[in-house]
């Protein structure tokens, strides 16, 4: 007799897989990047495949800088949270892997138990810097220690479809192609199922130059923050794979947030913000209440009309 797979397991395979199956579609996704439940949820009801568990937004989200100032087991709760809320794959942006070769794989396992379906690990020391920070210096690790943790991460993982991307930093720091594409044969054949290839020029030349020397050798993921102005179909002729919209989500939100928050303190009024934010019933449409009230009736013994015990029956 053929062993019943877990609910919960088969959610997980099929995440990976999912997640597995848009890196190597041979067409241009899209992640969209969440920071907490909500955000995430809001991601897949808008349409998009997958989602980006962003560092910066979900050190933002907690107040923090993106510089490893929250734990990896704070990001963990965060992007829990995130899969809980959602049936899409989750690519986890895990910075450094949060410490050396065992640091990954213990963050693999977890990250496995949680539903989520990859982590993206960048070749610079820990704590890291935001790559987008101006005048920052971007420290790179060295070549084969980083490829020790790709290779720890793809033995650790016990799904197959489990995904690792490489983060590849080298045009952030200013080293160039060359260096690129060395630390790119490096963790493509150390088992990375990606590359992701970062540029923070407002145009994507660097990117292109890779593409063109890269090929389809493996999949290769952009996040085109800073060259924002490049249509998509630019990325689809070059043979991307995949696009993160990295902080949009958050920066969005907080954009919102600024503008009723200074609204409301200056008119000490609800009036003129409350066409602009959704109601309190959307919230509770997010947040999933109707499951609930029907788990009540289903759970819940049913009220009595008489009080099971009268007060003068009650021994003192």
């Amino acid at each position: 007799m053929k062993e019943r797979i877990p609910k919960d397991l088969e959610t997980m395979i099929n995440k990976t897989t999912q997640l597995k199956q848009m890196l190597q579609s041979g067409q241009l996704e899209f992640l969209m990047e969440g920071h907490s439940g909500l955000s995430a949820k809001i991601a897949e009801e808008a349409g998009f495949k997958g989602i980006w568990g962003s560092g910066l937004s979900i050190s933002a989200a907690m107040g923090v800088r993106d510089a490893n100032e929250a734990s990896w087991t704070q990001v963990l709760d965060a992007v829990e949270f995130m899969s809980d809320s959602t049936t899409i794959p989750i690519l986890l942006d895990a910075d450094t892997g949060y410490g050396n070769f065992n640091n990954v794989r213990r963050l693999v396992r977890k990250l496995e138990q949680r539903n989520v379906a990859g982590a993206c690990l960048e070749d610079k020391v820990f704590p890291k810097t935001n790559s987008l920070l101006d005048g920052e210096r971007q420290t790179l690790a060295d070549v084969d220690e980083f490829a020790g943790k790709i290779k720890a991460a793809k033995d650790t993982q016990q799904d197959p479809d489990f995904c690792v991307v490489a983060r590849i930093e080298s045009f952030i720091a200013g080293w160039g192609l060359g260096e690129t594409l060395d630390r790119a044969n490096a963790y493509h054949e150390a088992g990375a199922d990606a590359l992701l290839i970062h540029s923070k020029l407002s145009v994507p030349t660097e990117i292109l130059e890779f593409m063109a020397a890269w090929g389809d050798t493996c999949p290769v993921v952009i996040v085109p923050t800073n060259y924002y102005k490049t249509p998509v179909q630019v990325f689809r002729e070059a043979g991307i794979s995949t696009v993160i919209w990295a902080n949009h989500a958050l920066r969005a939100s907080v954009a919102a947030m600024q503008r009723a928050v200074a609204c409301i303190h200056e008119t000490q009024s609800l009036l003129s913000v409350e066409k602009d934010i959704v109601s309190v019933k959307e919230i509770f449409r997010l947040q999933g209440m109707d499951e609930l009230k029907h788990a009540e009736e289903r759970y819940l013994p049913a009220v009595s009309a008489e009080p099971s015990a009268s007060p003068e029956n009650v021994a003192a």
